[in-house]
């Protein structure tokens, strides 16, 4: 679940795009890269670690340019070394940076059709690579000295007949312009709007719309499902259906967790949407449990507060920050490995003992995927002297591996996979736990835009809205990609030199 941005502006863009990725870095804290392109001359500056850290003053300083495009990295695949920070770089045709955000469903395949048939090498295990010479070669099909529009669509178009599952990104074509687009079922998000300088016209593509809020642009909308935006290097802009229709399936656990609270996405506001996943737990338990005897509701910050907040207001209960969180630790869900979420948790939270002690505590988490955390923060609340510690969680139970770029690969790591909510509740040590009823989230997003009928909820219902993933597929991914696997392949970077130190 990685974050994107690409701007083809009137002066350096360098700046803007390091501003963008800060406010992005909540979708990925292993790498960040940014690619600018300097009337022709590409200039690249990528690394493993947070924006802060990757880009110093020397390092902004080459990054001239009026065009370019940034990442952050969240690993689904591969290891965690250096090679695997995007932007990738293919020099032909034209020279081709990608941004990538998503997974292939027929990455491996695609992988040796690469090799076999358009006589291209892939030089590491990531899906992005394959993305960006799938796109490479179909552009050098068109066989021109300046591609145009058309040509840039037309690849675009034979991207979306090779490539199957979740995914959007944004390529710039050194000389030319960027090209933005997403997945046909828009399961990942992808924005684009403009702002006025100097009379002319500047564009953003970006991950979520308060990206484009936090550089003064405006939102124009969303990418479409199989659509290509794309921005020549005059600033001209122009879109393109590229692909057949299919069902319109925006990711939903962008709503419960991944997305800032002050983004649109699909014209859903995510803020407003976890105000009425708090608002339907709430009713849920006061259904279940009309006699409940819950003295104070505490969130598990960040992403749960809304949700907590309102489910607070609905039951009348008393709402307390419980937990202070330190900053300076990133995602614990998004962290690359099972042992290193569970070493990170009591570094990250710490109890405030007078909220806790002699009290019936309901704690609210935005969804419970492995269970590593919630146990661990359940514990913290007894030790804390809570008399009893109720478990409430604004997403149904994590039942299923997600193949479309969430880190959720292998069905034997998530701690509701085959079970029930009982021995749920158990095994995270919940002297009780709610779960949201699956239709309940849906309605949750889909009231902030009626126009949107179905959401991807692969990972609670095992449904995969892309129709090519069955048992045969799921089990070579988590044998591939589960914690283990990444545990065996993961690379510890080099140290840099002095020159990039």
């Amino acid at each position: 679940m990685c974050g994107l941005v690409g701007v083809v502006g009137q002066s350096d863009v360098a700046v803007s795009l390091y501003d963008t990725l800060t406010v992005l870095q909540h979708r990925g804290q292993d790498a960040a890269g940014i690619a600018t392109d300097d009337n022709g001359n590409l200039n690249l500056r990528k690394d493993n670690g947070l924006v802060k850290d990757v880009f110093r003053t020397r390092h902004m300083r080459r990054l001239a340019g009026k065009m370019g495009i940034g990442h952050v990295r969240y690993p689904t695949a591969g290891s965690s070394s250096p090679a695997l920070a995007q932007p990738f770089y293919v020099n032909s045709p034209y020279g081709l940076c990608l941004a990538h955000n998503g997974n292939l469903t027929n990455s491996a395949e695609l992988s040796e059709e690469l090799f076999s048939e358009d006589l291209r090498h892939i030089n590491t295990d990531s899906d992005s690579e394959v993305l960006l010479n799938v796109f490479a070669h179909e552009l050098q099909q068109v066989g021109k000295m300046a591609p145009t529009a058309d040509d840039v669509f037309a690849a675009v178009e034979g991207v979306h007949r090779r490539c199957r599952g979740g995914f959007v990104a944004l390529v710039m074509i050194t000389g030319y312009g960027i090209v933005g687009f997403r997945d046909k079922n828009g399961i990942r998000p992808l924005v684009f709007g403009k702002r006025e300088r100097d009379g002319k016209t500047e564009y953003m593509l970006a991950s979520e719309s308060v990206a484009l809020d936090s550089q003064g642009f405006t939102l124009v909308r969303d990418v479409a499902p199989g659509e290509g935006v794309y921005i020549d290097i005059n600033g001209n802009l122009h879109t393109r259906l590229c692909a057949e229709p299919a069902p319109y399936t925006p990711c939903i656990f962008e709503h419960v967790y991944f997305a800032r609270p002050d983004s649109l996405m699909d014209g859903i506001s995510v803020y407003k949407a976890r105000l009425r996943m708090g608002e339907k737990l709430a009713d849920k338990l006061q259904q279940l449990r009309p006699d409940h005897d819950i003295d104070v509701v505490i969130p598990i910050p960040d992403t749960s507060r809304t949700s907590a907040l309102e489910l607070a207001n609905r039951l009348g209960v008393k709402y307390r920050e419980g937990f202070v969180k330190n900053r300076y630790i990133g995602r614990t869900f998004i962290m690359p490995g099972q042992s290193e979420r569970r070493k990170s948790v009591r570094q990250k939270l710490n109890a405030i003992e007078l909220e806790f002690r002699g009290k019936n505590v309901l704690l609210v988490d935005d969804s419970i995927v492995r269970g590593t955390t919630c146990r661990q923060i359940i514990q913290m609340a007894r030790d804390a002297g809570a008399r009893n510690v109720y478990f409430a969680s604004a997403a149904p139970p994590v039942r299923y591996p997600n193949v479309y770029g969430i880190d959720m690969p292998a069905a034997t790591e998530l701690i509701a996979h085959g079970r029930t909510e009982k021995e749920v509740e158990t095994l995270i040590g919940a002297d009780w736990l709610i779960f949201q009823d699956l239709e309940d989230l849906i309605s949750a997003s889909h009231e902030g835009n009626p126009n949107i009928t179905q959401f991807d909820c692969a990972v609670f219902d095992g449904k995969y809205v892309t129709g090519d993933v069955d048992d045969a597929y799921l089990k070579a991914l988590e044998e591939a990609r589960n914690d283990l696997a990444k545990k065996r392949t993961r690379k510890v970077p080099e140290p840099a030199d002095e020159a990039e130190a």
